[in-house]
C-alpha cells in the first residue's frame, strides 16, 4: 500500500512545475541580447523628444559557487534628439569607442536564489559605466517565493528598496512560467535620490496626496523556462515610466521612459576570462552617485586644463561685460562655476595669486567661487581673510553667500566650526555674527536628508549658551539662540527650554527679548517635531503670568506647527476667558485671517480655525487697531499648484502707537513645495520714550529719595521694569536668519557723531574732486541665484536629473564729469558750492541678462540628453544726463542728451529644445525644438500702432495691418501661434515704442498649461526715433526769482499768446488788438461767473428744498456691514426712534443730529446689524462766514470776506502775471533739429497781498493753445477757493474746489467740495464703473470694516461732491459723503490717535516750534483719567463711583517703573473739596480750590493766577490757565497733562507711558479686564476696594497731614466651615480702617477676598498672618471700611 501512495505522488509531482530563482550554472557562459532605450519628453508623438540607447551582448559565466561574471561584447551607444517617432537613432561612435575599454570589460557580481549581491570591477571601471552594469543586473533580480503566486514585499533593486508586486502563471502546453512584478518608485523604505538646493523648503503632503507632482513605477516582464539545471529567463522586458509636472497632473506631465530588453541568445562554452587586474568591491546593487552631483546639465565641457580653461572664461568675462552685458555672460559665468567645481585648492591658490591685484578679475573670483558650493571654497575664503588677502566687506559677503551655496557635509560643517572660533572672526562682531547664523544653517542643510542628525553638531553652540547665560551676556545669548533657531535641531529643544521663563528656572530674570527670541528659535525646530514644540509653546500660551508679547509669540509658534482642531478649540477655550484683551485680539485675528486661507498647506488649519471663531463669536472682531493683530492672506491656484502668501505680526504690550514688534513674512508654493522666502522683523522696546522724554531729570537723587518716602506706606508696592531703550531688527531668507542688529541710544548717538564728523566732510570733499577730475566706474555682479536639482536613478543605471537653475549678470558703466565756475580753491569748504555755477555730465548704461534652464533628462559627465527649457532676459537702459546748477543765480537745468541706443530695451524670450550630446563629440550635438517649425500655422499675426501727438487736442490713431496672408496655406497639424506688435509714438520726445509678443506652444494638442509652455514664447520691447522726427536733446530748466520771467518762451494773458522771437509786426499787431482782447476776456468771465453764480444759487435752492422735504418724511433703512440703498420703512421707525432715544446719553451734537441725513445704521450681536436712526438737524455752518459777520469793524476783513467773493477777486484780476512776476519758471522742452518749439512752461505766480496763488501750465507749439490754469484764494484763514482749468485756452473743462471750516452743531467740522461743469470723458467712464467698484468692495472687504457705513438715495447738487468730516470729540469723527445721487455717512469712526482740536484753535501751550511739536506729538497718543460728579473715569475708560476717605491722599497716577518720573496725588478735604498734589521733576505742585478761586502752590509758594504762566526755569513744566481751571504741562516727563477745577480734574499721560502707570486711573494699557490691579498686583473685583488700596496711610496720630487711616486685614466677623471644619477668614485685600484710638464717623461696605484658616491651626495666630496679602482667596464677602475718623484726645 505505501509504494502505491509513493508512485501516485511521484506521477502528480511530475505534472508540477516548481518554480526557482534563476540559475546560470557552472561550465556554461549565456548569452543574452540587451538593449536599453530612455526617452525624454511630453508622451504625445510628433514632437520632439531627447534620449539615448543602449545595445550590446551580455555574456554571464559562473566562476564560483554564488559568484558570476559579466562581460558585454559590442556595445553600441545612440543619441537621439529629433521629433519622435519619424527622426532615427544616431550612433554615437567617438563616445562608444572612448569607452569601449570600460564596458568591455568583466565584472564580478554575487548572484544567490535571485537576489544580486555584493559587486566587484577594477579599480578603471568609473562609477557611470558600473552604474550601466547596475541596470543590466537589475533585470535579474529576482524574489521569487515557492508558495504564493501573487505577492506583494519591498525589494532592493538599483533605485532602492521599494514596494514590488509578484504575479506569476504558468502556460503548462507551452511549458513556459510568466512572472511579472511592479515596483512603485513613490512607496519606497529606502530611495535612492539627490536632492541640491532643496534644504529650505517644506514638502506640502497634502498636495502630494492630491496629486503627486513626480511620479514613477516601472513594469517587469519574464518568460522563465524551466530546464534541467533550473530556470533559464528565456526573455526578460522592462518598461519604466517617470512623470514629473510643475502643477496637477490634470494640467500635463513630462515624462521619462526607460525600456530595456534582455533575449537569450545561446549557450557558450568557453568561460569568461577576467583581466589581470584586482577586483575591487564597489558597492551593490544599488545606484552610486558619482561625477554627476557636479556636472550641471545646461551643458557639457571637457575640462582638459584646468587652469587655462579658468583664466580663458575669466578674460572673456572681464573683456565682454564692461559697456553692457555680453548676452552669453550668465551661461559663462556657469560654466566658469562648473570648471571651479573640478578645479583644486591649489588651483584656486594659484588663480588668487594671479589676480588678486586685478580690481575687475578679483571681483568675478570672489563672485565665483562661494557659488560652486564646495568646501574647498570655504576652507579658500577662510585663509585668504586670515592672511589680510581680504577686507570685512568682501568676507562677509563671500561668507554669506558660500554658506548658503555649500553642500553640508561634515568637512564643511567643521570649516565653519573652526573660523567660528577663530580670534580674528571673534573681532569682528559682523562677520562672527555671520559665521554663527551660518554654522547652524550648515546643521540645517545637513539634518534635512537624515532621519536622525548627530547632537554633536550642535553641542558646541549649546555649550556657548550656557557659557553667556553663566556670565550674563545679553548680547551673546541672544547670538546662540538664533544659532539654534537656524539650526532647528530637536536636541536644542532642551536649552532653549532652560531660558524660558517657566518652571520657575533661573532664566527668568533674563531681559524679554532674550525670552522672545527663545520662543522664536523653536519655530525651525517645529517643522522636525510639531509635537514636541506645540506642547511647550501651548504652556507657554497657557501661562497667563508671562509677558503678553511671549504669549503671543507662542502663538504664533504654535500655528506654524500647523495644530489639529483640537489644539486650535483648546486655545478659543482660552482665548474666551482671557483677561488680557492684546493676547485675545491677537489669537482671535489669527484664526480669523487664516479661515480666508485657500493653500492646500493651510487647508486642515483653516477648517479648525473656522470652528473656532464660530466658538468665540464677533465680540473680539471689534478692538480698536490698536490692540496686537495677526494678518495672513494668501492666494493660491490648486490646479497650478501654485500661490503666495504674506503674514504681519502686530505685538503691542499698551494700547501705544507704536507696537513694540513688529514682523512681516511672506512665501511662495510651488510645485507642490513652500518656502518663506523673507521675513522681517523689527522690535522698538521703549525707543518711542527714549527719543521723547526728558533725561535730564531721570536719576534726581532728591525726587526719587522723595516719592520714595511717600508712597512707601503703599504695602507691597511692585514696581514695573523700566523700559530699556532699543530697538532692533532681523532678517531671514529661506527661513534663515542671515542678519540682525541690535539699536540703543548710545550707537544712535555715535552714528550722529560720526555723520557729523571731521572724517565724513573730508570722504565728501574727496567725492567733489573726483567729480571735478572726471572719472568712470564700471560695475558687473554676477548672480547664481537658483540652483535646485533633484537626482534620481533610472532602470537602465542611468541618472535622471530635474533642475532649475537662474544665473543674472548686472553691470553699469558710469562717467561723470564736473566743472564749477569760478573754480573752486584747493581748501575749500562745502559752503563754496552754494556761490559757484556746477556743471555735471553723467553717462550711465545699466544693464542686465538673466538666463533661467528647467531641464528633464539624463545628466552625465560624459553624455547628456534631455529636455531643456531656456528663458532669457536681456534689458539694456542708457542715458546721459548733462545738469547745472547756480544757487546765486536761482538756476537749475538738466539736458537729457542722445545716446545710442539699441532697438530692444527689454526682451524676454523662452524656449523648450530636445538636447543630445556627448564628451567625444561636442560639435556634433543635436538640439530640436520641441515643436518642428513644420507644424506651425498662424492663427493670428496684426501690428497695432497708436500714435499719441503731444497736445491733448489729437486724438490716438490705431492702424490694424493684417500679415497673415504672407504665410504659406493652412498645414496640418496646426499649433497654436500668436503675434501681436503694440506701438506708442511719443511725439514729445520723439520717439516710437513698441510692445511685441509672440508665442508658438503645444496647446493645439491639450489646452492645458503645460502645453501652452512648451515651445517658443518672446516678449520684446523696443523704441526707436520716429521718422522724420528728429530730437536733438530734452531739456529741464527751473528758474526761481525775480528772472524767472526772462525764461517764459511764451508769453500767457490768458486770452491769447504768442512766440515772442522779437517780431515787430506781430508786437505792433498785439497791442492794437490788446484792449480789444481784454474787454472781452472781462466781458466773458463776468457773464460766466454770474451764470455760475446764478447755477450756484439755484443748486443751494434746491438743495435746502430737497434736503427739508427729507428731513420731514419717516424714512428709515435697513443697513447690514454692507452699505445698501435706504428704502423707506414706516413699520420700523418708532422702534429706531426708540433706540435712538435710549441713546440721548450722547453729546448734544450727537442727539441733535438732524438734517443732513435721514438714514439708519443697523447691526446685532449675531449678523453685526446696528439698529438705530440718526438724523442730522444742523447744517454745515461757515466759519468763513461768520467771521465776516462779526467783524464789520475791520475793512481789511472785509476785503477778503465773502463780501470779496473769488469770483469777484478774480474778475478785478484774471491773471496774476498782469500785476506781479511769476515766483519760479520751469520749462520742459525738446529741442528739435528744425528749430520748432515743442514742450510746456510752467509760472507760478504768489500776491502775498491778496494770498493769491497761480499755476499756468502752458505747451510751446505755436499752433497749440492748450492750457493747465489752476487758481487759488485764500479768502480767509477758514475757507480755501480754487478753480482749475484745462483745456483750449483753459476753458474746455473746469472744476472749482473749496475747503472750508465751520460747525456742525457744536462741533467743529471741515468740509471739501468739488464742483464742476463739464468733464472729460473718461472721468464719466470711470464714474460709471463705480457700481462695479462697489461689488467689489463687498466681495473682498471684510463685513466688520463696512459696519456702521450707511447710504442713502438723495438728489443732491448734479455736479458736486463733497466731503464733511465733523469732529465729535478728539478721538471719534462722523464722515459725510455726498455724490449727485447718494449720501454716505459713518457715525463714530474712532481714531487712534488724538484730534489737536484746541491746538489749531491757538491754545498750545509751549511758544517755540519744536515745544509745540512735541507737545502735539505727546497729544496725539495721550491717554486721559477725568472725574467728575463721583465718578472716575480711568486711561482706559472704565468708570467707577470713589468714595473717598477724608483728609487722606490716594495715588491717582505715577511712573511705576524705578524712574518715579511723575506722581499725581488726590485728597478730599472736610467740605468735599478735591485737592491735587504733583509731583515732578524738582518741584510740588498743589492745586485747590478757595472761595471761587483755584490756587496754584508750588514747592508751597502760592503763585498768584495774574503771574500765570508758569515756566520752570530748566525743565519743559508749564502751568497755565485754561477754561475755568489751571493746566500744569509735562510732555516730555510722560505727564501730559493735570487739569484742575473746582468741580472736575483731568489726568494725562503721554503714549510712552502707556502701561507704566499705576494708581486709581490704572495701567493705561487698553486692559480693561485687568483695571483694578492692587499696589502689590493683585486683581481685585471691587471698585471701592481697589480705590481704598491706593490710599496713603498715616503712621500714627502725630503725622502733620489729617489723615487718621491705615490699611490693615480684617478678620471676618462670623465663622464659617471650609472643607468640613470650621474656619477664621481674614482679608487678603487691605481695608481701610481708623488708627487705634480713633473711631469710624463714615463708613461704607467694600466686597473683598478673605483667605480661610482652621480655627485650631498654629497659622491662625496674629504673628503668622503677616504675609496674608500673598495668600489665595477663598471667599467673597462685605468687610466694613472707614472714610472719617476721629480720634480722642489720647491718641492725639
Amino acid at each position: 500500500m505505501r509504494v502505491v501512495v509513493l508512485a501516485l505522488t511521484l506521477a502528480l509531482v511530475g505534472d508540477k512545475i516548481f518554480l526557482t530563482a534563476p540559475e546560470f550554472p557552472a561550465g556554461k557562459t549565456y548569452v543574452y541580447k540587451y538593449e536599453a532605450l530612455l526617452l525624454g519628453g511630453l508622451p504625445e508623438e510628433g514632437l520632439a523628444k531627447a534620449g539615448l540607447k543602449v545595445s550590446s551582448k551580455v555574456l554571464i559565466s559562473a566562476v564560483a559557487q554564488n559568484y558570476y561574471m559579466l562581460k558585454l561584447v559590442e556595445p553600441e551607444l545612440y543619441e537621439y534628439s529629433g521629433v519622435w517617432p519619424k527622426d532615427p537613432l544616431i550612433p554615437a561612435t567617438k563616445l562608444t569607442s572612448a569607452l569601449a575599454a570600460q564596458l568591455m570589460t568583466p565584472i564580478k557580481f554575487e548572484y544567490a536564489n535571485g537576489a544580486v549581491g555584493k559587486m566587484f570591477a577594477p579599480e578603471g571601471i568609473s562609477t557611470m559605466v558600473l552604474n550601466v552594469y547596475r541596470g543590466i543586473l537589475n533585470v535579474l533580480q529576482l524574489n521569487i517565493k515557492k508558495t504564493q503566486n501573487v505577492y506583494e514585499m519591498q525589494e532592493a533593486g538599483a533605485q532602492g528598496v521599494c514596494k514590488t508586486l509578484y504575479a506569476i502563471t504558468e502556460d503548462e502546453k507551452a511549458e513556459r512560467v510568466l512572472l511579472t512584478k511592479t515596483r512603485d518608485l513613490n512607496h519606497c523604505q529606502e530611495k535612492i535620490m539627490k536632492d541640491i538646493g532643496l534644504a529650505y523648503t517644506q514638502t506640502c503632503a497634502k498636495c502630494q496626496q492630491d496629486s503627486k507632482n513626480l511620479r514613477g513605477t516601472a513594469a517587469y516582464s519574464y518568460i522563465l523556462k524551466p530546464v534541467a539545471s533550473g530556470i533559464l529567463i528565456l526573455e526578460a522586458t522592462v518598461n519604466e515610466l517617470i512623470q514629473f509636472s510643475p502643477f496637477t497632473e490634470m494640467n500635463g506631465a513630462a515624462q521619462m521612459q526607460t525600456k530595456q530588453s534582455l533575449v537569450f541568445l545561446e549557450i557558450q562554452r568557453a568561460p569568461i576570462v577576467p583581466i589581470e587586474a584586482q577586483y575591487l568591491h564597489r558597492g551593490s546593487l544599488k545606484y552610486e552617485f558619482s561625477t554627476e552631483l557636479l556636472q550641471t546639465p545646461i551643458q557639457l565641457m571637457k575640462i582638459n586644463n584646468v587652469q587655462a580653461q579658468i583664466v580663458e572664461i575669466l578674460n572673456h568675462l572681464v573683456a565682454h561685460n564692461v559697456e553692457r552685458v555680453h548676452e552669453d555672460a550668465p551661461l559663462k559665468f556657469l560654466e566658469l562655476i562648473q570648471i571651479l567645481r573640478a578645479a583644486r585648492f591649489e588651483d584656486l591658490e594659484m588663480l588668487w595669486s594671479q589676480y588678486r591685484t586685478k580690481p575687475a578679475y578679483r571681483q568675478w573670483i570672489l563672485d565665483a567661487i562661494p557659488a560652486t558650493g564646495t568646501a574647498a571654497a570655504l576652507r579658500f575664503i577662510k585663509e585668504k581673510f586670515l592672511a589680510d588677502d581680504l577686507t570685512v566687506a568682501e568676507a562677509a559677503q563671500a561668507l554669506i553667500a558660500s554658506i548658503h551655496m555649500v553642500t553640508a557635509n561634515i568637512e564643511a560643517i567643521k570649516l565653519v566650526e573652526a573660523l567660528a572660533i577663530n580670534n580674528k572672526i571673534v573681532e569682528s562682531p559682523v562677520l562672527r555674527e555671520i559665521v554663527l547664523l551660518g554654522y547652524g544653517t550648515m546643521i540645517s542643510k545637513y539634518c534635512v536628508e537624515m532621519d536622525v542628525c548627530p547632537a554633536e553638531l550642535i553641542r558646541p553652540i549649546q555649550d556657548f549658551l550656557s557659557e553667556a547665560v553663566a556670565r550674563d551676556e545679553t548680547q551673546d545669548i541672544i547670538l546662540f539662540l538664533k544659532v539654534l533657531g537656524n539650526a532647528g535641531h530637536p536636541a536644542s529643544l532642551k536649552p532653549i527650554t532652560k531660558i524660558l521663563p517657566i518652571h520657575g528656572t533661573a532664566a527668568a530674570s533674563l531681559p524679554i527679548r532674550v525670552h522672545a527670541d527663545a520662543i522664536m528659535a523653536l519655530r525651525n525646530i517645529a517643522k522636525k517635531e510639531p509635537r514636541m514644540v506645540q506642547e511647550l509653546a501651548l504652556q507657554i500660551y497657557m501661562d497667563k503670568a508671562l509677558h503678553p508679547e511671549l504669549r503671543m509669540l507662542a502663538c504664533i509658534v504654535l500655528f506654524e506647527t500647523r495644530p489639529a482642531i483640537g489644539l486650535v478649540t483648546t486655545l478659543a477655550n482660552i482665548v474666551k476667558t482671557e483677561e488680557n484683551l492684546q493676547v485675545a485680539s491677537f489669537t482671535y485675528s489669527h484664526m480669523k485671517s487664516l479661515t480666508r486661507s485657500t493653500a492646500a498647506m493651510h487647508a486642515s488649519v483653516a477648517a479648525a480655525c473656522n470652528v473656532a471663531v464660530k466658538i468665540l463669536g464677533p465680540r473680539l472682531n471689534r478692538l480698536s487697531s490698536c490692540f496686537s493683530k495677526a494678518i495672513h492672506m494668501d492666494i493660491y491656484n490648486n490646479p497650478l499648484m501654485l500661490g503666495a502668501a504674506a503674514s504681519a505680526f502686530y505685538i503691542n504690550d499698551a494700547a501705544t502707537i507704536l507696537p513694540r514688534s513688529v514682523v512681516a513674512k511672506t512665501s511662495v508654493y510651488l510645485a507642490g513645495a513652500a518656502a518663506d522666502v523673507l521675513e522681517v522683523g523689527v522690535r522698538a522696546e521703549g525707543l518711542q520714550e527714549a527719543l521723547l522724554k526728558n533725561p535730564a531729570f531721570i536719576d534726581n537723587a532728591d525726587r526719587i529719595t522723595k516719592m520714595k518716602r511717600v508712597i512707601k506706606a503703599l504695602s507691597q508696592l511692585r514696581s514695573l521694569p523700566a523700559r530699556t531703550p532699543l530697538a532692533s531688527f532681523y532678517f531671514k531668507l529661506f527661513g534663515q536668519e542671515i542678519a540682525f542688529a541690535n539699536i540703543d541710544k548710545a550707537m544712535i548717538d555715535q552714528a550722529i557723531a560720526f555723520a557729523t564728523g571731521p572724517s565724513v566732510q573730508t570722504l565728501g570733499k574727496n567725492v567733489i574732486r573726483a567729480l571735478l577730475s572726471g572719472a568712470s566706474y564700471h560695475f558687473a555682479k554676477p548672480l547664481l541665484a537658483t540652483e535646485v536639482r533633484r537626482i534620481l536613478p533610472t532602470a537602465a543605471g542611468l541618472p535622471m536629473e530635474l533642475s532649475l537653475y537662474t544665473a543674472a549678470v548686472a553691470a553699469a558703466a558710469v562717467q561723470f564729469k564736473a566743472t564749477t565756475t569760478p573754480a573752486l580753491p584747493e581748501n575749500f569748504y562745502l559752503s563754496h558750492l552754494l556761490k559757484t555755477n556746477i556743471q555735471l555730465e553723467t553717462e550711465i548704461r545699466p544693464s542686465i541678462v538673466v538666463n533661467t534652464f528647467a531641464v528633464m533628462g539624463v545628466n552625465t559627465a560624459i553624455l547628456q540628453s534631455a529636455l531643456i527649457s531656456r528663458a532669457k532676459l536681456n534689458s539694456i537702459v542708457p542715458a546721459k544726463i548733462a545738469a547745472r546748477l547756480d544757487v546765486t543765480e536761482g538756476h537749475f537745468k538738466i539736458e537729457a542728451l542722445p545716446v545710442s541706443v539699441p532697438e530692444d530695451v527689454a526682451a524676454v524670450h523662452v524656449e523648450t529644445i530636445a538636447v543630445a550630446r556627448n564628451i567625444e563629440d561636442l560639435p556634433a550635438a543635436k538640439i530640436t525644438p520641441i515643436i518642428p517649425n513644420k507644424v506651425f500655422e498662424p492663427i493670428s499675426r496684426e501690428i497695432l500702432t497708436s500714435k499719441f501727438a503731444s497736445t491733448a487736442s489729437k486724438s490716438s490713431e490705431i492702424i490694424h495691418q493684417d500679415v497673415a496672408s504672407a504665410r504659406p496655406a493652412i498645414m496640418k497639424p496646426k499649433a497654436a501661434q500668436f503675434e501681436k506688435k503694440y506701438c506708442v509714438k511719443a511725439a514729445g520726445i520723439g520717439l516710437k515704442g513698441c510692445f511685441k509678443i509672440a508665442t508658438e506652444n503645444a496647446a493645439f494638442i491639450r489646452d492645458i498649461a503645460l502645453y501652452k509652455l512648451a515651445g517658443r514664447h518672446t516678449v520684446v520691447l523696443s523704441l526707436k526715433p520716429i521718422e522724420g522726427e528728429v530730437i536733438e536733446r530734452l531739456e529741464m530748466e527751473i528758474q526761481v526769482g525775480p528772472k524767472a520771467a526772462e525764461k517764459l518762451i511764451k508769453q500767457i494773458n490768458l486770452s491769447e499768446e504768442e512766440i515772442v522771437e522779437g517780431r515787430p509786426v506781430l508786437m505792433k499787431l498785439k497791442k492794437i488788438l490788446a484792449p480789444r482782447l481784454k474787454n472781452a476776456t472781462s466781458s466773458s468771465s463776468s457773464s460766466s461767473s454770474s451764470s455760475s453764480s446764478s447755477s450756484s444759487s439755484h443748486r443751494s435752492s434746491s438743495s435746502r428744498s430737497s434736503l427739508s422735504s427729507r428731513t420731514s418724511s419717516s424714512s428709515s433703512s435697513r443697513v447690514t456691514s454692507k452699505a445698501i440703498d435706504i428704502a423707506p420703512t414706516s413699520k420700523r421707525l418708532h422702534s429706531l426712534r426708540r433706540s435712538s432715544s435710549s441713546r440721548s446719553s450722547r453729546s448734544s451734537y450727537a442727539s441733535s443730529l438732524a438734517s443732513l441725513f435721514s438714514a439708519s445704521s443697523s447691526s446685532s450681536r449675531s449678523s453685526a446689524h446696528l439698529s438705530r436712526q440718526v438724523i442730522y438737524r444742523h447744517k454745515f455752518q461757515k466759519n468763513h462766514k461768520w467771521q465776516a459777520l462779526t467783524s464789520q469793524a475791520t475793512s481789511a476783513v472785509i476785503s477778503r470776506s465773502s463780501a470779496s467773493s473769488f469770483e469777484a477777486i478774480q474778475r478785478h484780476n484774471k491773471f496774476l502775471g498782469n500785476e506781479v512776476a511769476p515766483t519760479f519758471a520751469i520749462i520742459f522742452r525738446a529741442v528739435r533739429a528744425d528749430k520748432k518749439v515743442q514742450g510746456y512752461q510752467l509760472a507760478f505766480y504768489l500776491d502775498k497781498a491778496t494770498a493769491r496763488v497761480q499755476i499756468i501750465l502752458a505747451a510751446l507749439a505755436a499752433d497749440n493753445n492748450w492750457k493747465f490754469c489752476a487758481d487759488g484764494v485764500l479768502l480767509s484763514k477758514h475757507k480755501v477757493t480754487a478753480r482749475v482749468g484745462w483745456g483750449a485756452e483753459c476753458k474746455q473743462y473746469d472744476t472749482t474746489i473749496t475747503a472750508e471750516t465751520g460747525l456742525v452743531g457744536p462741533s467743529p467740522a471741515a468740509r471739501l467740495r468739488v464742483a464742476w461743469n463739464e468733464l472729460p470723458s473718461a472721468f464719466k467712464y470711470y464714474a460709471k464703473k463705480y457700481e462695479t467698484f462697489k461689488g467689489l468692495v463687498r466681495d473682498y472687504v471684510p463685513a466688520y470694516m463696512m459696519t456702521g457705513w450707511v447710504k442713502g438715495k438723495d438728489e443732491n447738487s448734479a455736479k458736486q461732491l463733497s466731503l464733511t468730516v465733523v469732529a465729535t470729540s478728539d478721538r471719534t469723527l462722523d464722515l459725510i459723503w455726498k455724490t449727485p445721487t447718494h449720501t454716505v455717512y459713518k457715525l463714530a469712526l474712532h481714531l487712534p490717535i488724538a484730534l489737536p482740536l484746541d491746538e489749531l484753535k491757538g491754545l498750545t501751550p509751549f511758544d517755540s516750534l519744536t515745544d509745540k511739536t512735541h507737545y502735539l506729538l505727546a497729544k496725539a497718543g495721550a491717554a486721559e483719567c477725568s472725574y467728575m460728579r463721583d465718578t472716575l473715569t480711568t486711561f482706559n475708560s472704565r468708570r467707577y463711583k470713589n468714595e473717598m476717605p477724608v483728609s487722606c491722599y490716594q495715588v491717582l497716577a505715577q511712573d511705576c517703573t524705578s524712574e518715579l518720573k511723575f506722581m499725581v496725588l488726590l485728597k478730599k478735604d472736610h467740605v468735599e473739596q478735591n485737592h491735587i498734589n504733583v509731583k515732578i521733576a524738582d518741584i510740588d505742585i498743589d492745586l485747590y480750590p478757595k472761595n471761587t478761586d483755584v490756587i496754584v502752590k508750588v514747592n508751597g509758594m502760592e503763585i498768584p493766577i495774574n503771574n500765570l504762566p508758569y515756566q520752570h526755569p530748566t525743565a519743559k513744566i508749564q502751568i497755565r490757565p485754561k477754561g475755568e481751571g489751571i493746566s500744569v504741562y509735562a510732555p516730555t516727563h510722560g505727564l501730559h497733562e493735570v487739569y484742575f477745577d473746582k468741580n472736575s480734574w483731568k489726568v494725562k499721560v503721554v503714549d510712552w507711558m502707556k502701561g507704566q502707570t499705576c494708581g486709581l486711573c490704572g495701567k493705561a494699557d487698553g486692559e480693561i479686564r485687568r483695571e483694578y490691579l492692587t499696589p502689590n498686583g493683585r486683581l481685585t473685583k471691587n471698585a471701592a476696594s481697589f480705590a481704598h488700596s491706593w490710599v496713603l496711610p498715616a503712621e500714627s496720630c502725630r503725622d502733620t497731614s489729617e489723615c487718621r487711616m491705615r490699611l490693615e486685614s480684617v478678620q471676618l466677623e462670623k465663622q464659617v466651615d471650609i472643607h468640613g471644619q470650621e474656619s477664621k477668614c481674614y482679608s487678603v485685600e487691605p481695608v481701610l480702617r481708623c488708627l487705634p484710638g480713633c473711631f469710624p464717623v463714615k463708613t461704607t461696605a467694600v466686597t473683598v477676598g478673605f483667605h480661610c484658616l482652621p480655627t485650631d491651626s498654629a497659622l491662625n495666630r496674629p504673628e503668622s498672618l503677616s504675609n496674608i496679602y500673598n495668600n489665595s482667596v477663598d471667599l467673597r464677602d462685605t468687610a466694613e471700611a472707614h472714610l472719617a475718623c476721629s480720634c480722642t484726645a489720647q491718641c492725639a
